[in-house]
């Protein structure tokens, strides 16, 4: 019994770790445009990744649920964080299967009305940005990127532990500043 615990264990820990490893898409990779339902503060609205990619650099993040224990921790951290992608010049993002009458609820209260969260019940946001849950199809996997305003992905994050994925995010973004300053203008 206790060889059986042992076993299952490491290979769920090697399934985690796998996960970790895993980028849905590579950095450098046209980011698939769309556009969906989304709230924010509870009023739901049509969000357009093309629109606010036009502002600057977007972190798009793929959650399982919404009130999920993970997902309400990592939702409450980019809320949290808000003011530092703000001074980066960032919106932020997050997506997941989950009907939007959940997501108005959601986006209130664990949320905080400070950034928007997109609907994608139909999963075709999921299945282009390639971060569908191994163990569930109709959910999304923990995925952080951050996309350029040239619609590229300049860095991806898959892990199920929802504390890594604000301050890399935001570490992203500031690399990605540092070299916009250093980038020869024409």
């Amino acid at each position: 019994m206790r060889r059986t615990l042992t076993l299952t264990l490491a290979l769920a820990t090697g399934l985690l770790l796998a996960q970790a490893a895993m980028a849905a898409l590579p950095d450098g990779a046209k980011a698939p445009l769309f556009t969906a339902t989304a709230t924010r503060g509870g009023k739901a609205y049509p969000f357009s990744l093309a629109d606010a990619l036009k502002k600057g650099p977007v972190v798009l993040y793929f959650y399982p649920a919404a009130f999920t224990p993970g997902c309400t921790m990592e939702a409450h951290l980019f809320a949290r964080a808000i003011p530092k992608f703000k001074a980066l010049g960032a919106t932020v993002i997050g997506v997941s299967h989950d009907p939007i009458a959940k997501l108005k609820r959601f986006s209130v209260s664990v949320c905080r009305k400070k950034f928007p969260v997109a609907a994608d019940t139909s999963g075709r946001i999921i299945k282009s940005y390639d971060v569908v849950l191994p163990q569930d199809p109709l959910l999304a996997n923990r995925t952080s990127y951050v996309i350029t305003p040239h619609d590229r992905v300049f860095y991806s994050y898959t892990n199920l532990d929802p504390r890594q994925h604000v301050a890399n995010t935001l570490a992203a973004l500031r690399r990605w500043n540092q070299a916009q300053r250093k980038a020869p203008t024409h």
